[in-house]
């Protein structure tokens, strides 16, 4: 292992080690802020490494090549390390970035650039969202997506009905208002209430104000698993009708009635794009989901709010239509109980989480059947809902998504309190995991193709300008890593654990992980909607 030290620049600098630089009236007249020196540089182009050193001035790579020490104010020796660009994350839900500004889940496992408001939700006032976070910056750069459930709720609540004219139309002046004040696109969330209950001429409609202001389309897609080649369909509409760029969220097939169903969904993907529809995905490296438990419920019951939803859950007729559907549900995808579903986060009873719904059903009903479940699933919907993690995903389609040369990776994870509930381990671990299991353990993909999944494949899609590459002229994002080392620690049972194997992040050229100890450095931008925002 190296040992990673904090040395003089006059002294050779260990392995892997940061120099503070020449005296203070050297560095003055520096060239370079900071020299990344020694180490293989992997650009994010999917071009095999090579060792260079990366000069950084002002924020942004100055030069890559051979660059004598002598001329940074401070030296990374990067001997023996990868050196990439940072990570971008283009499903997050980061939307509290503000109130966590350090996003030490994120930025321990190399990420430098978060895409927040995903699956239809957001800040409303988008402006006012990015002007928090101008004001007070976070450890990561920032940029955000409008939610097509967040408008939609505003406008309509929780109904189920399609808009009349006056509402569409209000609708369509949120998303504008958003993009003009820098929202980078436009997101639905079609499995939750109320994006579930849009028709698609409604999402077609919405999205086009989105894409004429050349944002992206996001989706979670109607359906993930028994219906998936339909929901792919109606997302590959939504970019022949508007001309948008479409990413589909979190590509997988959540139904083990049809897991190997990813080669069809790829399959449909390719071909669209030789239609000329640029559709791109992202995915997280694990075989377990995280939504909400509301979801596991048919979408009718929790039309409304949560006063409509007691009253059915307790009228005892409709309890009994809604656990027949449940459980129908279930069996369409090869599932025959809730046992798949575990507790990340139930505030009303810490004591559930990380619990399966089958020891809920035995600790509260003293019963693990089927039903058990459904009533131990009724009466915590009852109190608030809970945040759950769903096993029932596949190896062979998560290898094979990500093969695909247009599927980027992207962690699905909100900026995590550490030590709060059992959430899904993919906010700590998910970069690191690909870099670890599937590259180095697996060999599911290589090297610089997981890096370039992870930096020019998703700033190319999403316009991120002057991001995503080691280049001259570039934002100075990059993070330095061990490549036998780098690891995922966090697991489902004890899921907050930094990365390791990553002793070094910068953003904007500003160290924030250093001999992998994050810094108080908060030098992350707010990244805009480049065709109306010139700031």
């Amino acid at each position: 292992m190296k040992t990673l030290r904090l040395v003089a620049c006059a002294v050779v600098c260990a392995a892997g080690g940061f120099a503070a630089g020449p005296p203070a009236t050297a560095r003055q007249s520096a060239r370079y802020d900071l020299l990344i020196a020694g180490g293989t540089v992997v650009d994010g182009t999917g071009s095999a490494g090579s060792m260079k050193d990366v000069a950084i001035r002002d924020g942004r790579i100055a030069a890559i090549g051979r660059i004598p020490r002598s001329q940074a104010a401070q030296v990374i020796d990067a001997a023996g390390l990868v050196v990439a660009p940072g990570f971008i994350d283009v499903h997050t839900h980061a939307d509290n970035l503000v109130e966590r500004p350090a996003a030490s889940n994120f930025v321990r496992m190399g990420v430098t650039t978060v895409v927040a408001g995903n699956c239809g939700t957001s800040a409303l006032d988008v402006g006012a969202a990015l002007a928090a976070l101008r004001e007070h910056p976070a450890a990561v750069n920032f940029a955000t997506l409008i939610g097509h459930n967040t408008v939609r709720s505003a406008v309509l609540g929780s109904e189920n009905r399609a808009p009349q004219l006056a509402e569409l139309l209000r609708m369509r002046s949120f998303v504008w208002k958003a993009m003009a004040d820098g929202a980078i696109g436009f997101s639905t969330g079609l499995q939750y209430v109320p994006g579930t209950y849009a028709k698609t001429p409604e999402i077609i409609d919405i999205a086009r104000v989105a894409a004429n202001a050349g944002g992206i389309y996001t989706t979670h897609m109607r359906n993930e698993g028994t219906e998936l080649e339909q929901a792919i369909a109606e997302t590959i509409r939504v970019g022949e009708a508007t001309g948008e760029r479409v990413e589909i969220s979190h590509l997988k097939v959540d139904s083990p009635s049809r897991w190997g169903a990813s080669e069809k969904a790829l399959a449909m993907i390719d071909a669209a794009r030789r239609k000329g529809v640029a559709v791109k995905a992202d995915q997280y490296a694990y075989t377990a989901a995280s939504s909400s438990l509301g979801i596991r419920f048919p979408s009718w019951v929790l039309e409304g709010g949560q006063a409509r939803i007691a009253e059915r859950l307790n009228t005892p007729a409709t309890w009994e239509k809604i656990k027949v559907e449940m459980a129908g549900l279930l069996a369409e995808r090869g599932l025959r109980d809730l046992s798949f579903a575990v507790v990340a986060l139930y505030k009303p009873d810490a004591s559930l989480n990380g619990l399966s719904m089958l020891q809920v059903a035995q600790r509260r009903k003293g019963s693990d059947t089927a039903d058990a479940q459904f009533e131990a699933a009724r009466e915590m919907l009852l109190e608030g809902g809970a945040s759950m993690v769903y096993h029932f995903m596949s190896d062979v389609d998560v290898d094979r998504i990500m093969r695909h040369p247009d599927v980027a990776i992207a962690s699905d994870s909100g900026v995590l309190a550490f030590g709060e509930g059992v959430p899904h381990p993919r906010g700590y671990g998910n970069n690191a995991r690909v870099l670890g299991t599937y590259v180095r353990a697996r060999h599911v993909i290589p090297l610089e193709e997981a890096i370039r999944k992870m930096t020019s494949l998703p700033a190319s899609h999403f316009k991120f300008a002057g991001r995503g590459v080691l280049a001259a002229g570039y934002a100075a994002d990059v993070v330095v890593f061990d490549r036998s080392r780098v690891a995922d620690t966090a697991t489902f049972e004890a899921p907050h654990g930094y990365a390791t194997g990553i002793p070094f992040v910068v953003v904007n050229g500003v160290v924030v992980v250093k001999n992998g100890t994050q810094t108080d450095a908060r030098p992350g931008q707010v990244v805009s909607n480049s065709l109306l925002q010139k700031k």
